[in-house]
């Protein structure tokens, strides 16, 4: 079942979405190989520190993080990625590596890879390693209102 919070949240905005179980894996590419959903069409969450501050970066699993262009397009002095130590008491609930990217949830602002917000629809960790949700892009981005910016490029 989806963490606790996002399941709540979804059902009382009563968003229709669907619910997938895998088993349990833990990188990006893992879990898109396990839940046969191709890389570019998962999301999963990366934890940043802009200028000192956490925030969530969404992007394709098959995509890394260019932080050049995302201080670039948040005009901040400082990115780094954040640590699970720093985290880990923000998403109650959430495994560790599988925090849902709805930052509004958890004090966090949302910065999405523009080639995500191209997609119908998004597909991401529901808190655990073991479950997805997925449901149309539009919904999610009216629910969460993400900063859609360019700031990923294809792992190699």
């Amino acid at each position: 079942m989806p963490a606790k919070k996002l399941k709540e949240f979804l059902d009382s905005q009563n968003v229709k979405y669907v619910t997938m179980s895998h088993s349990s894996a833990f990188t990006a590419q893992e879990i898109a190989a396990s839940a046969h959903v191709p890389g570019k069409e998962l999301a999963k969450t990366v934890i940043v520190k802009i200028d000192g501050k956490m925030a969530m970066a969404v992007l394709p699993a098959s995509y890394r993080v260019d932080f050049n262009l995302l201080r670039e397009v948040t005009s901040a002095k400082k990115i780094e990625l954040a640590s699970e130590t720093e985290f880990t008491d923000t998403f109650p609930g959430c495994d560790i590596g599988a925090m849902p990217p709805f930052g509004n949830l958890y004090g966090l602002d949302v910065f999405v890879a523009e080639s995500l917000a191209e997609d119908e629809e998004i597909t991401f960790n529901a808190g655990t390693h073991t479950e997805l949700v997925r449901l149309r892009y539009e919904t999610f981005a009216s629910l969460v209102k993400p900063t859609v910016v360019k700031f990923s490029a294809k792992e190699k």
